[in-house]
This record gives C-alpha cells, sequence and structure tokens, in this order.
C-alpha cells in the first residue's frame, strides 16, 4: 500500500471519486433526496469550496513554495498563514466541498457513501506522507502547527 502514496494527484483522486458517485446515483437511483433550496446550497457549497482549493494554492504560491502534493520534498517554506490558519489542507478541505455540492447537485443519498471514503484515501495517501515530510523538513515548528491548527477543520 506504500507504493500508492503521493502517487495519485488530489485533483485526480477528485476527479475518479466524482465519477463513481455519478455512477452509484445512476445504479442506485431509489434513494434521491430533494428538498427546496437543494440547487441554492449546491451553487454555495460549490462556490466555497473552490474558492478555499483556490486560497490554498495562491497563499502557497505567494510563499513561493511547491503546490504539486506529490513532491511535498521540494517544500521551501511551512505556510501558516492566510486559509493555514484555520486548516492544514485547505485544497484538500475545498475538494471534499465540491465533492459535497456535486453529491447535492446528483441528489443521491447512495453517492454520499463514498465521501469519507475519500477522505480516508486522502488520509492515508496523501496527508500522512506529506505530514512525515513536513515533520523531516521543519521539526518542532510543524509539530507545534498540526498541534494548533487542524488537519481538516
Amino acid at each position: 500500500m506504500k507504493t500508492l502514496e503521493l502517487k495519485v494527484p488530489p485533483v485526480i483522486l477528485t476527479l475518479l471519486f466524482g465519477a463513481a458517485m455519478w455512477a452509484v446515483s445512476r445504479v442506485l437511483p431509489s434513494g434521491y433526496l430533494a428538498f427546496p433550496g437543494r440547487f441554492l446550497l449546491f451553487a454555495v457549497v460549490l462556490v466555497a469550496g473552490a474558492f478555499i482549493a483556490l486560497m490554498g494554492v495562491l497563499v502557497f504560491r505567494r510563499a513561493g513554495t511547491t503546490v504539486d502534493p506529490r513532491t511535498p520534498h521540494q517544500t521551501k517554506t511551512l505556510v501558516l498563514n492566510g486559509v493555514y490558519c484555520h486548516t492544514r489542507n485547505p485544497m484538500y478541505v475545498g475538494f471534499l466541498m465540491i465533492l459535497a455540492a456535486w453529491w447535492l447537485y446528483l441528489g443521491s443519498v447512495f453517492a454520499a457513501l463514498l465521501l469519507p471514503l475519500y477522505v480516508l484515501c486522502l488520509n492515508r495517501f496523501q496527508i500522512k506522507p506529506e505530514e512525515r515530510h513536513m515533520r523531516t523538513l521543519f521539526k518542532k515548528q510543524y509539530n507545534q502547527y498540526s498541534a494548533e491548527v487542524r488537519r481538516w477543520l
């Protein structure tokens, strides 16, 4: 399993989970979610997720450090400001929110079951390996940061 660590870009993983959610919604159409304002909520969650992910990218760019999550060893600085004051992984929070918006759009209760699996995959194959690299690179500073700021929210 360690061979899968840092191999699949999180954007691709997000697209794969989005496709799987669509497939589940077509195969199991009986669990349909309908409530007033669903599409408005979809739009709000989608825009918020895209904004949070974009803010994470912009703060990394301003700090002059790598945005490519498959190469944490190329990190030049530990980013502690902006959206990183609230979550250690704003890009992943944003991706999760985009998938949650997709779920709302699809309206499939069964598709929602893939969201926790997405979080587990990101934690195991992306976030934990990244955190190992950050601990190696930034030692006490990263340990203090991770004690103060949550991984997700």
